[in-house]
């Protein structure tokens, strides 16, 4: 056979180990970690879901190795605690029996214990441990380790790596970036030491040259060590790139992969995890710089979904290992896709940042476009139904598509009806923004699944009762969608004016000096693409503050690229009436205030379609209403509620 992606698909040997491909699943944290910080059943089917899609390794995240000075809730590894050598047993079973490399990141955070406690209130009670003394940025004391201390995290890292490796690890990596312990000492900004672990970068890199030798006299000649490191901490302060290849090249002699990131966990959480407004693999030019200095392997990460700029990436030699998270949890059949020739199946991460923003929230995963995530012990594969019925699927959005295609892969003969003459729904209007193209592109995927799946696409056909009842089938699954909310205020729907939705079509009427009336989250980014259009933008909304709605990873992000391109935002502004010059507004006091515009953009939320199933709520023996034609949501209602009305059919 042979492979649309030959360097991507190729086998690569680190140490004394064999992966079957260059596509790795990067460090995810678990999602059941017990009370005792044990991998709970949801976890090990979370990583073994990884394996079953094609990954060459799939790493286990966080192992702390210290718990006596890094209380943060994450994994911990010993033999005291009754279950936890046989929990990472079970789960590097559960990786390997699929073909993939079980590996585990040995980690402490340093300073930062306590980050990924769902209850931050319980950090008060936590000592927060560094290599020099100081204060944090959130007033809490940092106190300095000392050499017994240090020598103790030392022996407990290689503790950890040898009972991962009896456990059934084949691969260790070790956590040195993104701010933590490691990095902490990596760094000038962080490190103030006096001793033989501070002042030249010699004396900054010999902690982790202590772990290195610690694990690997733990785990033996030729057992894979893997060194995740940021490339640059690209802050002022921090080390620079340049410092990052001197870094790697004091430490090569000890590891077999080098894991290239980027950033520090406090200082560019969305660089680190490359959001929307940036270039996929916007960090990968870290890793090519850092490999033309080393000689040991070198993987690179970074927002990376595209085979084709995974595949130029090997290709180049920037890097030899390309490691993904969100993209392999958006399709954790990714792998097996390109392995396949089927790269036109990948369904695409958006980077909205759900799945991190769940972990924050409830200590949960989530995936906007994959509803197994974080639920995969209720099932990961489709069962065929014993009794295939006739479907019909009234409306072509995301959540109407999904519950499509599921229900085509249970048997069910499928008609789906879309009364446009286009799939993908709301899902249409984000083609004309570059950063949310692949919103749009999700819509598009989902289609090519649905009619390889044997689905009958009708395009323009609403579904009324009538016809419902005209084709007779055993279930109706209702996916209308919502439309836009458009007040009545005078001058809303004038020349000057275009609903966000629209926008895609209507782009050209767009002026140079444009209002966005509604701050939520369509509406910011709306702002943000005409403002880095050149636009002079004015966002205006009714509430306190803009964008609730936006999840707590994103939201931040958002607020920044609001600032960054200068766009003008009026807060607790009620919009009453739209002129040719702009938009009069109420303000806080309730005086008049005009925002310059010829152009309006109204983004001012959804309805549900409730006209439209109130119509339909008794048309058949089944009937199940999904995504925002129930309450105007998210993708991710949508998607997840279209895939289990499917299964419940």
């Amino acid at each position: 056979m042979e492979r649309k992606y030959p360097n991507l698909c190729k086998p690569i040997k680190i140490g004394n180990v064999n992966f079957r491909n260059r596509m790795f699943s990067a460090p995810m944290g678990g999602t059941d970690i017990t009370a005792d910080c044990t991998i709970g059943p949801a976890s090990t089917a979370f990583y073994e879901l990884r394996a079953k899609g094609g990954a060459a390794s799939v790493t286990v995240s966080e192992c702390v190795v210290h718990p006596e000075t890094e209380g943060s809730h994450m994994f911990h590894l010993d033999l005291q605690t009754v279950g936890s050598l046989a929990s990472f047993t079970y789960t590097a079973d559960a990786i390997r029996r699929h073909g993939a490399i079980a590996s585990v990141e040995l980690s402490h955070s340093g300073q930062y214990a306590g980050t990924y406690l769902t209850d931050k209130n319980k950090k008060q009670g936590l000592a927060q441990w560094g290599p020099s003394a100081g204060v944090r940025p959130d007033g809490r004391e940092v106190k300095e380790l000392t050499q017994e201390l240090i020598d103790d995290i030392v022996a407990a890292y290689g503790n950890c790596a040898g009972l991962a490796k009896r456990a059934g690890f084949e691969m260790i990596m070790i956590h040195g970036g993104h701010g933590w312990l490691i990095n902490q000492f990596l760094s000038p900004y962080f490190n103030h030491r006096t001793d033989k672990y501070g002042g030249s970068l010699e004396n900054r890199v010999r902690f982790a040259q202590e772990v290195l030798d610690s694990v690997r006299k733990a785990v033996g000649p030729g057992f894979p060590i893997e060194f995740r490191m940021s490339g640059s901490e690209l802050f002022e302060g921090g080390y620079d790139l340049d410092g990052g290849v001197e870094i790697a090249k004091l430490i090569e002699s000890r590891v077999d992969l080098l894991h290239v990131s980027a950033g520090t966990y406090q200082r560019g959480f969305g660089i680190t995890h490359p959001s929307m407004f940036v270039p996929h693999g916007c960090n990968v030019y870290l890793a090519a710089e850092i490999k033309k200095h080393v000689s040991v392997p070198v993987a690179t990460l970074g927002g990376l979904n595209d085979p084709a700029q995974m595949e130029e990436i090997i290709a180049s030699g920037k890097a030899d290992v390309v490691e993904m998270a969100r993209a392999l949890l958006a399709d954790h059949e990714l792998p097996r896709k390109v392995m396949a020739n089927k790269d036109e199946d990948i369904v695409k991460c958006l980077r909205c940042f759900t799945c991190m923003a769940e972990r924050a929230m409830t200590s949960t995963r989530r995936c906007t476009v994959n509803p197994l995530i974080g639920r995969e012990l209720g099932g990961t594969e489709i069962i065929p139904s014993a009794t295939p019925r006739k479907v019909l699927v009234a409306g072509g959005g995301p959540g109407g598509l999904k519950a499509a295609i599921t229900a085509a892969k249970r048997g069910h003969k499928v008609i789906l009806c879309e009364k446009s003459n286009e799939l993908g729904g709301i899902l249409k209007g984000e083609q004309a923004i570059p950063f949310k193209y692949e919103m749009y592109e999700l819509g598009v995927t989902l289609g090519k699944l649905a009619k390889d799946a044997g689905v009958e696409i009708r395009l323009n056909t609403a579904v009324t009762k009538e016809y419902v009842e005209k084709e007779n089938v055993d279930a109706l699954i209702i996916a209308v969608g919502s439309e836009p909310l458009v007040p009545p205020i005078p001058g809303l729907k004038g020349d000057n004016v275009v609903v966000v939705n629209d926008y895609y079509k209507e782009k050209d009427k767009v002026s140079n000096e444009v209002v966005v009336l509604g701050g939520g989250l369509a509406g910011c980014e709306a702002a943000i693409h005409l403002a880095r259009e050149g636009k002079n933008v004015h966002l205006v909304e009714m509430r306190s503050e803009l964008a609730p709605d936006a999840n707590i990873r994103h939201r931040p992000i958002l607020l920044s690229e609001i600032e960054k391109n200068n766009i003008h935002v009026h807060t607790e502004y009620k919009g009453l009436r739209v002129t040719e010059k702009g938009v009069m507004c109420a303000d806080k006091a309730g005086e008049e205030q005009l925002v310059p515009g010829t152009t309006v953009i109204c983004a001012l939320g959804q309805k549900a379609r409730r006209n439209v199933v109130e119509e339909l709520v008794d048309c058949a023996p089944y009937v199940a209403q999904i995504g925002d034609c129930v309450k105007a949501s998210t993708i991710i209602t949508a998607v997840y509620q279209g895939y289990h009305a499917a299964l419940d059919i």
